[in-house]
């Protein structure tokens, strides 16, 4: 009887072991409910465009934009389909030469900070509607932060970019977006050699401290040829006879 008592103490005391250290493992020190590492958090923001015929911005969502924030920020896309009544409405404005425009909210990449986009504005870029209809939908997004993680500027080309006059199907071509999109931070720029132009002007110095010679001027290195030159003419101009013989007198 005692051994079996002993017995059953060992395995529950080793099945708490267990289970005491997987949740220690397991844990990583967040308590439950608490958010999720800043690398892995991230959050949504509308994508709209807006065409019309009199080229007023009446936007709309397009899609919504997956910001991750982290070390290095990334972006990703859901895109809504355009109806029948926008494709129609697309080619039309196509036609007349109007702009397709697309606007973000001005925003942090910053999980913390994601609700102040309310209160900062958008961002807006536009293409020729045209371009957009003969691309079939096919366009490239890119969004340019600052240093700091702040959205500062929003651009749109279409591929190919120019307006041929190429006929297009609305239910075949004008249904889905074909979007390329991306995050363009600043890079930084290569500062001034400035140790290296300070070692080469000491260099230079060395050199000319060494040779003083070369620093005299044209006149200082040669001013005995040109003085021996400009005698050499004056004796030469006096040495010759007068010009035209005098007449003998009979």
């Amino acid at each position: 009887m005692a051994r079996l008592l002993s017995f059953k103490a060992a395995v529950f005391f080793t099945l708490f072991f267990f289970i005491s250290t997987d949740f220690v493992c397991c844990n990583n020190g967040r308590r439950v409910g608490d958010p999720l590492e800043t690398e892995l958090s991230g959050f949504s923001v509308p994508l709209e465009h807006s065409f019309e015929l009199d080229d007023t911005g009446k936007f709309q969502v397009r899609g919504s934009l997956l910001l991750k924030t982290g070390r290095e920020p990334s972006v990703s896309l859901t895109q809504n389909q355009l109806s029948e009544e926008d494709r129609a409405k697309l080619k039309e404005v196509a036609a007349v030469d109007g702009l397709y425009r697309i606007r973000v909210p001005r925003v942090f990449l910053q999980a913390d900070r994601q609700t102040e986009w309310q209160m900062e504005g958008h961002l807006t870029a536009f293409v020729r509607a045209c371009a957009m209809v003969e691309s079939h939908l096919s366009d490239v997004i890119t969004l340019h932060t600052d240093v700091s993680g702040y959205l500062i500027g929003v651009s749109i080309v279409t591929l190919p970019g120019a307006c041929r006059g190429t006929e297009v199907e609305d239910e075949v071509d004008l249904e889905v977006f074909n979007t390329t999109l991306s995050i363009m931070a600043p890079v930084n720029a290569p500062g001034p050699e400035t140790a290296l132009f300070l070692e080469r002007m000491e260099q230079e110095s060395e050199k000319k401290g060494k040779n003083p010679q070369e620093q005299k001027s044209f006149f200082a290195k040669y001013w005995y040829l040109i003085l021996g030159g400009a005698i050499f003419l004056m004796v030469t101009n006096s040495a010759q006879p007068p010009a035209g013989g005098g007449r003998e007198q009979s």
